[in-house]
């Protein structure tokens, strides 16, 4: 069972750089994307059904702006839109869709802006996040998306010149860390501990061809799936978005 997590930022941007076309080439059993920026209505026929997929999409109220959405090859049994806090349900920022087997949280965590105006409300996202998990401690949870946060020294290129920069910050950072706290498994670093492997580059100074990048984008299992978890990867050479694919292989859940 193939789960990739992607923010495309822009899905209608994304569609003209050949996202269709990657995703009928790499055949993932459920793809998480966020930062669509668009409603349902403007989907493109091909993106609203694609062959052989379930489609659930949570927009923002504002048009243009943030957004998740999964497409799956099994239909879920529910899904949820909300974390139970106004301002993020309203920017589309998570869709929680439950399986017979399992449960995946998409997730798109706000940035927190480079002057760290928002970082109260980023912080504040993520302590509602802790206060909905433990109430799902006793199911096989698939947490993936957008964190906006580079959790350890050799998840961006430049840490000392960043350490007190928005996504770096040891508060930021210390969510990570309450995360693992949780119970939850950074599947990437299970399988490789190794520098230079980064999801997201900056558009300016060439930082993509100098990679110089950052690893904000996660797939966290819970402690149950530890043992299904064949494989985990990133992919650099999709260059649709200034993230690239982050994704998992475990054994078949449903």
């Amino acid at each position: 069972m193939k789960i990739i997590s992607f923010n495309v930022n822009g899905l209608r941007a994304a569609y003209k750089y050949g996202f269709f076309d990657w995703l009928k080439n790499e055949k993932p059993d459920i793809v998480c994307l966020q930062e669509i920026k668009l409603q349902k209505e403007q989907l493109p026929d091909q993106l609203l059904n694609p062959l052989g997929y379930y489609t659930y999409l949570s927009a923002a109220v504002k048009k243009g702006y943030s957004g998740t959405l999964v497409y799956s090859k099994t239909k879920s049994q529910s899904v949820s839109k909300t974390l139970g806090f106004k301002k993020f349900d309203q920017e589309g920022r998570i869709l929680k869709l439950d399986f017979k087997n399992f449960t995946l949280i998409n997730l798109y965590l706000p940035h927190g802006s480079r002057n760290k105006s928002k970082l109260p409300y980023k912080l504040e996202c993520y302590q509602r996040l802790f206060k909905l998990l433990p109430r799902l401690k006793n199911k096989k949870i698939i947490l993936t998306g957008d964190f906006n946060i580079a959790h350890l020294e050799l998840d961006l290129a430049r840490p000392k010149e960043n350490k007190n920069n928005i996504m770096f910050t040891p508060k930021e950072r210390e969510q990570i860390n309450q995360l693992l706290k949780l119970g939850y498994i950074d599947s990437f670093r299970l399988f490789n501990k190794k520098k230079g492997q980064y999801s997201w580059w900056p558009y300016f100074r060439n930082a993509r061809e100098r990679n110089l990048g950052w690893r904000l984008d996660y797939i966290f299992v819970s402690k149950k799936l530890k043992s299904q978890l064949k494989k985990a990867f990133i992919l650099p050479q999709v260059k649709m978005s200034d993230h690239c694919p982050v994704g998992i292989e475990l054994e078949k859940l449903s």
